[in-house]
Protein backbone atom coordinates (compact mmCIF):
# COMPACT_ATOMS: atom_id res chain seq x y z
CA UNK A 1 0.00 0.00 0.00
CA UNK A 2 2.73 2.27 0.99
CA UNK A 3 4.75 1.61 -2.24
CA UNK A 4 1.43 2.67 -4.46
CA UNK A 5 0.79 5.39 -2.34
CA UNK A 6 4.52 6.76 -2.73
CA UNK A 7 4.60 5.81 -6.64
CA UNK A 8 1.52 8.10 -7.12
CA UNK A 9 2.66 10.92 -5.19
CA UNK A 10 5.63 10.22 -7.98
CA UNK A 11 3.31 10.02 -10.97
CA UNK A 12 1.86 13.60 -9.55
CA UNK A 13 4.96 15.08 -9.20
CA UNK A 14 6.11 13.82 -12.59
CA UNK A 15 2.66 14.99 -14.38
CA UNK A 16 3.27 18.83 -12.17
CA UNK A 17 6.78 18.86 -13.48
CA UNK A 18 5.65 18.61 -17.30
CA UNK A 19 3.51 21.87 -16.90
CA UNK A 20 6.70 23.58 -15.00
CA UNK A 21 8.00 26.88 -15.96
CA UNK A 22 11.69 27.08 -17.23
CA UNK A 23 14.06 30.00 -16.85
CA UNK A 24 14.32 32.15 -19.99
CA UNK A 25 17.79 33.34 -21.10
CA UNK A 26 17.07 36.96 -20.99
CA UNK A 27 14.86 36.89 -18.49
CA UNK A 28 11.44 38.07 -20.00
CA UNK A 29 13.35 40.55 -21.95
CA UNK A 30 12.35 39.88 -25.24
CA UNK A 31 8.81 40.55 -24.23
CA UNK A 32 10.02 44.03 -23.28
CA UNK A 33 11.97 44.40 -26.34
CA UNK A 34 9.78 44.01 -28.71
CA UNK A 35 7.00 46.33 -27.28
CA UNK A 36 9.55 49.03 -26.86
CA UNK A 37 11.06 48.56 -30.58
CA UNK A 38 6.99 48.70 -32.10
CA UNK A 39 6.22 51.87 -29.62
CA UNK A 40 9.05 54.13 -29.73
CA UNK A 41 12.14 52.22 -32.36
CA UNK A 42 14.47 52.25 -29.62
CA UNK A 43 16.85 49.45 -28.13
CA UNK A 44 16.98 47.99 -24.41
CA UNK A 45 19.89 46.22 -22.73
CA UNK A 46 19.72 44.29 -19.39
CA UNK A 47 22.98 44.39 -18.25
CA UNK A 48 24.09 41.29 -16.39
CA UNK A 49 27.98 40.77 -17.27
CA UNK A 50 30.94 42.31 -17.91
CA UNK A 51 30.44 41.80 -22.00
CA UNK A 52 27.31 43.76 -21.85
CA UNK A 53 28.49 46.76 -19.81
CA UNK A 54 31.79 47.04 -21.98
CA UNK A 55 29.35 46.96 -25.07
CA UNK A 56 27.10 49.07 -23.78
CA UNK A 57 29.53 51.56 -22.29
CA UNK A 58 31.05 51.80 -26.03
CA UNK A 59 27.43 52.20 -27.58
CA UNK A 60 27.18 54.64 -25.10
CA UNK A 61 30.06 57.09 -26.30
CA UNK A 62 29.45 56.84 -30.28
CA UNK A 63 26.11 58.15 -29.27
CA UNK A 64 27.69 61.54 -27.10
CA UNK A 65 30.62 61.70 -29.32
CA UNK A 66 27.92 63.99 -31.69
CA UNK A 67 25.56 66.81 -30.54
CA UNK A 68 22.55 64.51 -29.18
CA UNK A 69 19.13 65.07 -30.50
CA UNK A 70 15.96 63.74 -28.61
CA UNK A 71 16.05 60.35 -30.18
CA UNK A 72 19.75 59.55 -29.27
CA UNK A 73 19.42 61.08 -25.58
CA UNK A 74 16.62 58.53 -24.91
CA UNK A 75 18.54 55.69 -26.80
CA UNK A 76 21.53 56.51 -24.00
CA UNK A 77 18.83 56.49 -21.35
CA UNK A 78 17.48 53.45 -22.29
CA UNK A 79 20.84 51.78 -22.28
CA UNK A 80 22.99 53.63 -19.10
CA UNK A 81 20.16 54.97 -16.88
CA UNK A 82 20.52 52.42 -13.62
CA UNK A 83 17.34 52.57 -12.15
CA UNK A 84 15.73 51.45 -15.58
CA UNK A 85 18.36 48.55 -15.33
CA UNK A 86 16.92 48.50 -11.84
CA UNK A 87 13.14 47.70 -13.55
CA UNK A 88 14.89 44.89 -15.25
CA UNK A 89 16.11 43.33 -11.95
CA UNK A 90 12.70 43.05 -10.50
CA UNK A 91 11.30 41.64 -14.15
CA UNK A 92 14.11 39.03 -13.28
CA UNK A 93 12.79 38.68 -9.93
CA UNK A 94 9.41 38.00 -11.00
CA UNK A 95 10.62 35.15 -13.48
CA UNK A 96 11.80 33.29 -10.04
CA UNK A 97 8.29 33.78 -8.46
CA UNK A 98 6.98 32.09 -12.04
CA UNK A 99 9.16 29.45 -11.95
CA UNK A 100 9.39 29.00 -8.23
CA UNK A 101 5.01 28.62 -8.79
CA UNK A 102 4.95 26.19 -11.53
CA UNK A 103 6.88 23.40 -9.15
CA UNK A 104 5.22 21.02 -7.58
CA UNK A 105 5.44 20.92 -3.39
CA UNK A 106 8.28 18.89 -2.42
CA UNK A 107 7.63 15.71 -0.54
CA UNK A 108 8.71 15.40 3.06
CA UNK A 109 10.56 12.61 4.10
CA UNK A 110 10.47 12.00 7.68
CA UNK A 111 12.59 8.93 9.93
CA UNK A 112 11.93 8.47 13.68
CA UNK A 113 13.85 5.70 15.98
CA UNK A 114 12.10 4.70 19.39
CA UNK A 115 13.90 2.08 21.63
CA UNK A 116 13.54 1.04 25.28
CA UNK A 117 13.84 -2.61 27.18
CA UNK A 118 15.96 -4.21 24.20
CA UNK A 119 12.71 -3.49 21.79
CA UNK A 120 13.10 -0.59 18.65
CA UNK A 121 10.43 0.73 16.61
CA UNK A 122 11.93 2.68 13.38
CA UNK A 123 9.08 4.41 11.20
CA UNK A 124 9.47 6.02 7.76
CA UNK A 125 7.03 8.71 6.34
CA UNK A 126 6.90 10.24 2.39
CA UNK A 127 4.46 13.00 2.81
CA UNK A 128 2.49 15.39 -0.25
CA UNK A 129 0.01 18.20 -0.43
CA UNK A 130 -2.04 16.36 -2.59
CA UNK A 131 -4.27 19.97 -2.51
CA UNK A 132 -1.24 21.64 -4.17
CA UNK A 133 -0.51 19.05 -6.79
CA UNK A 134 -4.04 19.22 -7.48
CA UNK A 135 -4.14 22.36 -8.18
CA UNK A 136 -0.46 23.40 -9.40
CA UNK A 137 -1.80 23.75 -13.28
CA UNK A 138 -4.00 26.37 -12.13
CA UNK A 139 -1.88 28.05 -10.04
CA UNK A 140 1.39 28.11 -12.93
CA UNK A 141 -1.52 29.75 -15.05
CA UNK A 142 -1.92 32.41 -12.48
CA UNK A 143 1.53 33.16 -12.27
CA UNK A 144 2.15 33.07 -15.83
CA UNK A 145 -0.46 36.44 -15.74
CA UNK A 146 1.42 37.72 -12.56
CA UNK A 147 4.57 37.36 -14.99
CA UNK A 148 3.18 38.85 -18.04
CA UNK A 149 2.18 41.74 -16.14
CA UNK A 150 5.31 41.92 -14.64
CA UNK A 151 6.61 42.15 -18.71
CA UNK A 152 4.56 45.20 -19.02
CA UNK A 153 4.86 47.20 -15.61
CA UNK A 154 8.93 47.07 -17.37
CA UNK A 155 8.21 48.16 -20.45
CA UNK A 156 6.19 51.31 -19.18
CA UNK A 157 8.84 52.22 -16.37
CA UNK A 158 11.13 52.01 -20.73
CA UNK A 159 8.48 54.27 -22.02
CA UNK A 160 8.19 56.49 -18.58
CA UNK A 161 12.12 56.99 -18.74
CA UNK A 162 11.87 57.77 -22.56
CA UNK A 163 9.03 60.34 -22.23
CA UNK A 164 11.13 62.13 -18.91
CA UNK A 165 14.09 62.12 -21.25
CA UNK A 166 12.40 64.00 -24.13
CA UNK A 167 10.73 66.42 -21.76
CA UNK A 168 14.40 67.41 -20.10
CA UNK A 169 15.97 67.30 -23.91
CA UNK A 170 13.25 70.13 -24.81
CA UNK A 171 13.88 71.83 -21.85
CA UNK A 172 17.49 72.17 -21.60
CA UNK A 173 17.56 72.86 -25.58
CA UNK A 174 15.13 75.80 -24.93
CA UNK A 175 16.68 77.15 -22.36
CA UNK A 176 20.19 77.35 -24.10
CA UNK A 177 18.43 79.51 -26.78
CA UNK A 178 16.89 81.41 -24.02
CA UNK A 179 20.58 82.12 -22.64
CA UNK A 180 21.52 83.07 -26.02
CA UNK A 181 19.09 85.51 -26.27
CA UNK A 182 19.05 87.15 -23.32
CA UNK A 183 23.13 87.13 -23.22
CA UNK A 184 22.84 89.28 -26.85
CA UNK A 185 20.27 91.28 -25.18
CA UNK A 186 22.39 92.51 -22.33
CA UNK A 187 24.72 92.90 -23.71
CA UNK A 188 22.40 95.72 -25.80
CA UNK A 189 20.93 96.57 -22.61
CA UNK A 190 24.89 97.80 -20.93
CA UNK A 191 25.40 99.66 -24.34
CA UNK A 192 22.28 101.74 -23.85
CA UNK A 193 22.29 102.49 -20.14
CA UNK A 194 26.10 103.64 -20.45
CA UNK A 195 25.29 105.44 -23.17
CA UNK A 196 22.39 107.14 -21.22
CA UNK A 197 24.86 108.02 -18.35
CA UNK A 198 26.78 110.02 -20.50
CA UNK A 199 23.81 111.84 -22.56
CA UNK A 200 22.52 112.82 -18.90
CA UNK A 201 26.08 114.06 -17.81
CA UNK A 202 25.47 116.14 -21.12
CA UNK A 203 22.04 117.03 -19.85
CA UNK A 204 20.45 115.66 -23.27
CA UNK A 205 18.45 113.36 -21.06
CA UNK A 206 16.33 113.79 -17.85
CA UNK A 207 16.64 111.40 -14.72
CA UNK A 208 13.52 109.36 -15.20
CA UNK A 209 14.65 108.37 -18.83
CA UNK A 210 18.31 108.11 -17.28
CA UNK A 211 16.74 105.58 -14.76
CA UNK A 212 14.30 103.51 -17.58
CA UNK A 213 17.28 102.28 -19.18
CA UNK A 214 19.54 101.69 -16.02
CA UNK A 215 16.72 99.24 -14.88
CA UNK A 216 16.14 97.91 -17.90
CA UNK A 217 19.45 96.41 -17.92
CA UNK A 218 20.04 96.02 -14.17
CA UNK A 219 16.18 93.38 -15.02
CA UNK A 220 18.20 91.88 -18.22
CA UNK A 221 20.88 91.09 -16.00
CA UNK A 222 18.84 89.19 -13.85
CA UNK A 223 16.47 87.32 -16.36
CA UNK A 224 19.77 86.02 -17.80
CA UNK A 225 21.61 85.16 -14.49
CA UNK A 226 18.08 82.93 -13.77
CA UNK A 227 17.79 81.52 -17.73
CA UNK A 228 21.50 80.18 -16.90
CA UNK A 229 20.69 78.80 -13.66
CA UNK A 230 17.14 76.92 -15.23
CA UNK A 231 19.33 76.14 -18.50
CA UNK A 232 21.90 74.65 -15.88
CA UNK A 233 19.08 72.76 -13.71
CA UNK A 234 17.57 71.70 -17.16
CA UNK A 235 21.06 70.01 -18.70
CA UNK A 236 21.59 68.21 -14.99
CA UNK A 237 18.01 66.33 -14.92
CA UNK A 238 19.11 65.47 -18.46
CA UNK A 239 22.69 63.77 -17.32
CA UNK A 240 21.01 62.47 -14.55
CA UNK A 241 18.02 60.88 -16.86
CA UNK A 242 20.67 59.61 -19.15
CA UNK A 243 23.13 58.23 -16.29
CA UNK A 244 25.59 59.83 -17.14
CA UNK A 245 28.06 61.34 -14.62
CA UNK A 246 32.44 62.48 -14.76
CA UNK A 247 33.69 62.25 -18.12
CA UNK A 248 30.05 62.17 -19.74
CA UNK A 249 29.13 65.15 -18.60
CA UNK A 250 30.46 67.31 -21.24
CA UNK A 251 28.05 66.30 -23.80
CA UNK A 252 26.82 68.81 -26.82
CA UNK A 253 23.35 70.10 -27.31
CA UNK A 254 21.41 72.23 -30.06
CA UNK A 255 21.61 76.20 -29.76
CA UNK A 256 18.15 76.58 -30.10
CA UNK A 257 15.29 74.68 -30.44
CA UNK A 258 14.26 72.96 -34.29
CA UNK A 259 11.83 74.76 -36.07
CA UNK A 260 8.32 73.77 -35.78
CA UNK A 261 7.01 70.79 -38.35
CA UNK A 262 5.41 72.19 -41.76
CA UNK A 263 1.83 70.74 -40.37
CA UNK A 264 0.23 69.26 -37.18
CA UNK A 265 -0.40 65.49 -36.70
CA UNK A 266 -3.90 64.55 -37.65
CA UNK A 267 -5.25 61.87 -35.00
CA UNK A 268 -8.70 61.31 -35.56
CA UNK A 269 -8.81 58.43 -34.02
CA UNK A 270 -6.25 59.20 -30.62
CA UNK A 271 -9.75 57.58 -28.14
CA UNK A 272 -9.48 54.12 -29.72
CA UNK A 273 -5.43 54.11 -30.39
CA UNK A 274 -4.68 55.24 -26.49
CA UNK A 275 -7.55 52.29 -25.34
CA UNK A 276 -5.63 50.01 -27.91
CA UNK A 277 -2.05 50.87 -27.08
CA UNK A 278 -2.10 52.01 -23.45
CA UNK A 279 0.40 49.73 -21.63
CA UNK A 280 -0.84 50.77 -17.82
CA UNK A 281 -4.55 49.40 -19.42
CA UNK A 282 -2.76 45.74 -20.42
CA UNK A 283 -1.80 45.79 -16.94
CA UNK A 284 -4.66 46.36 -15.45
CA UNK A 285 -6.60 44.22 -17.90
CA UNK A 286 -4.05 41.05 -16.93
CA UNK A 287 -4.66 42.41 -13.08
CA UNK A 288 -8.80 41.42 -14.07
CA UNK A 289 -8.09 38.17 -15.98
CA UNK A 290 -5.56 36.64 -13.06
CA UNK A 291 -8.30 37.77 -10.18
CA UNK A 292 -10.89 35.93 -12.11
CA UNK A 293 -8.66 32.95 -12.58
CA UNK A 294 -7.82 33.04 -8.61
CA UNK A 295 -11.90 33.60 -7.94
CA UNK A 296 -12.44 30.12 -9.57
CA UNK A 297 -10.04 28.55 -7.88
CA UNK A 298 -10.93 30.25 -4.62
CA UNK A 299 -14.69 28.54 -5.36
CA UNK A 300 -12.94 24.85 -6.17
CA UNK A 301 -11.05 24.87 -2.77
CA UNK A 302 -13.25 26.75 -0.86
CA UNK A 303 -14.12 23.79 1.33
CA UNK A 304 -10.47 22.31 1.60
CA UNK A 305 -7.65 24.42 2.20
CA UNK A 306 -5.54 21.53 3.46
CA UNK A 307 -4.96 17.74 2.36
CA UNK A 308 -1.67 16.05 2.76
CA UNK A 309 -1.57 11.83 2.40
CA UNK A 310 1.27 10.26 3.74
CA UNK A 311 2.77 6.54 3.49
CA UNK A 312 4.03 4.98 6.39
CA UNK A 313 6.20 2.40 6.84
CA UNK A 314 7.17 1.27 10.12
CA UNK A 315 9.74 -1.38 11.48
CA UNK A 316 9.20 -3.11 15.17
CA UNK A 317 11.88 -5.32 16.65
CA UNK A 318 10.82 -7.31 19.99
CA UNK A 319 13.39 -8.87 22.00
CA UNK A 320 10.92 -11.90 22.54
CA UNK A 321 10.10 -12.22 19.06
CA UNK A 322 10.88 -11.71 15.54
CA UNK A 323 11.00 -8.30 14.07
CA UNK A 324 7.71 -7.35 12.28
CA UNK A 325 7.14 -4.50 9.71
CA UNK A 326 3.83 -2.48 9.02
CA UNK A 327 2.30 -0.16 6.63
CA UNK A 328 -0.05 2.27 6.21
CA UNK A 329 -1.01 5.80 5.13
CA UNK A 330 -1.95 8.88 6.98
CA UNK A 331 -4.91 11.57 5.51
CA UNK A 332 -5.17 15.29 6.72
CA UNK A 333 -7.72 17.39 5.99
CA UNK A 334 -9.53 20.48 7.63
CA UNK A 335 -12.93 20.32 8.35
CA UNK A 336 -15.03 23.13 7.77
CA UNK A 337 -16.92 23.76 10.90
CA UNK A 338 -16.51 27.02 11.78
CA UNK A 339 -15.15 28.64 7.99
CA UNK A 340 -16.49 27.04 5.69
CA UNK A 341 -14.53 29.39 2.88
CA UNK A 342 -16.71 32.55 3.02
CA UNK A 343 -14.56 35.36 4.26
CA UNK A 344 -11.96 33.66 1.66
CA UNK A 345 -15.04 34.15 -0.99
CA UNK A 346 -15.78 37.29 -0.34
CA UNK A 347 -12.10 38.55 -0.27
CA UNK A 348 -11.50 37.41 -3.58
CA UNK A 349 -15.08 38.45 -4.86
CA UNK A 350 -14.19 42.28 -3.31
CA UNK A 351 -11.03 42.32 -4.86
CA UNK A 352 -11.82 41.42 -8.09
CA UNK A 353 -14.86 44.11 -8.01
CA UNK A 354 -12.31 46.16 -6.95
CA UNK A 355 -9.86 45.66 -9.66
CA UNK A 356 -12.89 45.83 -12.65
CA UNK A 357 -13.86 49.15 -11.39
CA UNK A 358 -10.33 50.59 -11.63
CA UNK A 359 -9.47 49.12 -14.82
CA UNK A 360 -13.01 51.11 -15.73
CA UNK A 361 -12.04 54.56 -13.91
CA UNK A 362 -8.32 54.36 -15.80
CA UNK A 363 -10.30 53.35 -19.44
CA UNK A 364 -11.95 56.59 -19.38
CA UNK A 365 -9.09 58.36 -17.36
CA UNK A 366 -7.06 57.49 -20.31
CA UNK A 367 -9.81 58.38 -23.33
CA UNK A 368 -9.80 61.48 -21.61
CA UNK A 369 -6.21 61.95 -21.31
CA UNK A 370 -5.64 61.60 -24.91
CA UNK A 371 -8.65 64.24 -25.61
CA UNK A 372 -6.90 66.52 -23.97
CA UNK A 373 -3.39 65.85 -24.89
CA UNK A 374 -4.31 66.03 -28.68
CA UNK A 375 -6.06 69.31 -28.03
CA UNK A 376 -3.15 70.78 -25.95
CA UNK A 377 -0.95 70.00 -28.89
CA UNK A 378 -2.89 71.51 -31.73
CA UNK A 379 -3.20 74.82 -29.19
CA UNK A 380 1.04 74.66 -28.54
CA UNK A 381 1.16 74.07 -32.46
CA UNK A 382 -1.06 77.08 -33.82
CA UNK A 383 0.32 78.98 -30.71
CA UNK A 384 4.03 78.58 -31.84
CA UNK A 385 3.39 78.84 -35.75
CA UNK A 386 1.70 81.90 -34.50
CA UNK A 387 4.70 83.41 -32.95
CA UNK A 388 6.58 82.00 -36.17
CA UNK A 389 4.52 83.54 -39.14
CA UNK A 390 3.29 86.56 -37.43
CA UNK A 391 4.53 88.16 -34.65
CA UNK A 392 7.82 87.82 -34.95
CA UNK A 393 8.27 88.87 -38.78
CA UNK A 394 6.09 91.71 -38.01
CA UNK A 395 8.40 92.99 -35.24
CA UNK A 396 11.10 92.77 -37.52
CA UNK A 397 9.36 94.72 -39.91
CA UNK A 398 9.00 96.88 -37.36
CA UNK A 399 12.38 97.08 -35.83
CA UNK A 400 13.66 98.17 -39.50
CA UNK A 401 11.46 100.91 -39.87
CA UNK A 402 12.26 102.00 -36.49
CA UNK A 403 15.87 102.05 -37.47
CA UNK A 404 15.16 103.76 -40.88
CA UNK A 405 13.57 106.56 -39.33
CA UNK A 406 16.04 106.30 -36.46
CA UNK A 407 18.72 106.86 -39.39
CA UNK A 408 16.38 110.02 -40.65
CA UNK A 409 16.00 111.54 -37.42
CA UNK A 410 12.29 111.22 -37.27
CA UNK A 411 12.66 108.95 -34.00
CA UNK A 412 14.62 109.12 -30.83
CA UNK A 413 16.86 107.17 -29.45
CA UNK A 414 14.24 106.22 -26.67
CA UNK A 415 11.81 105.52 -29.41
CA UNK A 416 14.26 102.85 -31.13
CA UNK A 417 14.85 101.55 -27.79
CA UNK A 418 11.86 101.19 -26.50
CA UNK A 419 10.97 98.82 -29.78
CA UNK A 420 14.11 96.70 -29.01
CA UNK A 421 12.42 95.89 -25.61
CA UNK A 422 8.98 94.98 -27.28
CA UNK A 423 11.01 92.68 -29.60
CA UNK A 424 12.98 91.53 -26.88
CA UNK A 425 9.42 90.26 -25.12
CA UNK A 426 8.20 88.56 -28.48
CA UNK A 427 11.40 86.62 -28.77
CA UNK A 428 10.96 85.52 -25.80
CA UNK A 429 7.55 84.40 -25.99
CA UNK A 430 8.43 82.41 -29.20
CA UNK A 431 11.16 80.83 -28.00
CA UNK A 432 8.70 79.69 -25.06
CA UNK A 433 5.45 78.87 -27.54
CA UNK A 434 7.88 76.30 -29.34
CA UNK A 435 9.33 74.75 -26.09
CA UNK A 436 5.13 74.26 -25.08
CA UNK A 437 4.74 72.93 -28.50
CA UNK A 438 7.99 70.22 -28.30
CA UNK A 439 6.46 69.28 -24.84
CA UNK A 440 2.97 68.57 -25.80
CA UNK A 441 4.50 66.83 -28.74
CA UNK A 442 6.20 64.51 -26.14
CA UNK A 443 3.00 63.95 -24.02
CA UNK A 444 0.57 63.25 -26.59
CA UNK A 445 3.02 60.35 -27.57
CA UNK A 446 2.77 59.34 -23.91
CA UNK A 447 -0.91 59.51 -23.67
CA UNK A 448 -1.24 57.09 -26.90
CA UNK A 449 1.17 54.12 -25.32
CA UNK A 450 1.36 55.13 -22.04
CA UNK A 451 4.77 56.07 -19.90
CA UNK A 452 2.71 57.96 -16.78
CA UNK A 453 2.17 61.55 -16.52
CA UNK A 454 5.51 63.75 -16.34
CA UNK A 455 6.68 63.58 -13.26
CA UNK A 456 7.42 67.24 -12.61
CA UNK A 457 4.21 67.78 -14.00
CA UNK A 458 4.89 71.48 -14.74
CA UNK A 459 3.86 71.76 -18.79
CA UNK A 460 2.91 75.42 -17.93
CA UNK A 461 5.82 76.48 -16.35
CA UNK A 462 7.98 78.72 -18.95
CA UNK A 463 10.82 80.21 -19.55
CA UNK A 464 9.44 83.27 -20.27
CA UNK A 465 7.58 83.84 -17.33
CA UNK A 466 10.07 86.90 -16.32
CA UNK A 467 8.78 88.66 -19.59
CA UNK A 468 8.23 92.53 -19.49
CA UNK A 469 4.83 93.06 -19.00
CA UNK A 470 4.79 95.43 -22.33
CA UNK A 471 5.29 92.44 -24.65
CA UNK A 472 4.03 92.46 -28.29
CA UNK A 473 1.50 89.41 -27.27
Amino acid sequence: MTHRLVQSLLVLASLGLSGCAAFSPDSGMNAVSELTGRTINKDVAFVRTAEGAGAVDARVRQLLSRTLNPETAVQIALLNNKGLQAAYNELALAETDLVEQSLPPNPVFSVSRISGNGASEIERQIVGDILALATLPFRSEIARDRFRQAQLRASLATLRLAAAVRRAYWRAVAGNEMVALLTDAKATAESTAQLAVKLGETGSINKLDQAREQVFYAETTADLASARQTATSAREKLARLMGLWDGGLDFRLPSQLPPLPRRPQALPSIEADAVAHRIDLQIARLELTALAKSLNLTEATRFVTLLDLAGISRRTRDPEGAPFRERGFDVQFQIPIFDGGEVRMRQAAETYNLAFNRLTERAVNVRSEARDAYRVYRSGYDIASHYQREIIPLRKIITEEMQLRFSSMQVDIFALLTEARQRLASLRGAIDARQRFFLAQSDLQTAVNGGGAPADGDSSTTLAAAAPADGGH
